[in-house]
């Protein structure tokens, strides 16, 4: 099925994960109110925050010009997962899914920014007084796209040392 494809079929898997983003993000948005707290597990909950800057809350007070920088950053890293993507053969699975992981964390998180000017967190882990920030399905995609760049490095050094 991939034999002769281009790593553009991967985006089935950016659109599934886009999708899920941004219905779990209408979800807790629609149905809970900002700052709602909704105990899962004792090491995790349900939190609504926005978020104005980027991962962990970075830059998120520093004025609103952050908003068109990360925009930015997330159109131009979208483009070349795109080009880099039809440049690649279907059959590498690990750099196409790492590809498509991070494009649909980067537009999620974009949707959110042009659409509310902020993005909607709600993943929370916590343990005792340790908090890690709040995030969601957009950033657990390109938090696992970013890790499967990393191994596919980590392999691709292993077959040149060869």
């Amino acid at each position: 099925m991939l034999k002769g494809r281009s790593g553009l079929i991967w985006l089935v898997l950016s659109i599934i994960l886009l999708a899920l983003d941004q219905i779990t993000k209408w979800v807790v948005s629609t149905e809970m109110s900002l700052y709602q707290t909704i105990d899962i597990l004792p090491v995790f909950n349900f939190t609504y925050v926005h978020n104005y800057g980027a991962a962990f809350s970075f830059l998120s007070e520093a004025g609103g010009w952050q908003s068109y920088f990360f925009s930015t950053i997330a159109v131009t890293i979208s483009v070349l997962l795109i080009y880099w993507l039809k440049k690649l053969p279907a059959t590498n699975k690990l750099l196409c899914s790492a590809y498509a992981l991070v494009l649909a964390g980067a537009i999620g998180n974009l949707i959110d920014r042009l659409v509310h000017g902020y993005v909607i967190d709600f993943l929370h882990v916590y343990y005792e007084q340790y908090d890690f920030p709040v995030f969601n399905i957009a950033d657990v995609a390109i938090s696992i796209g970013a890790g499967l760049l990393l191994l596919d490095a980590f392999f691709e050094q292993k077959e040149s040392d060869k």
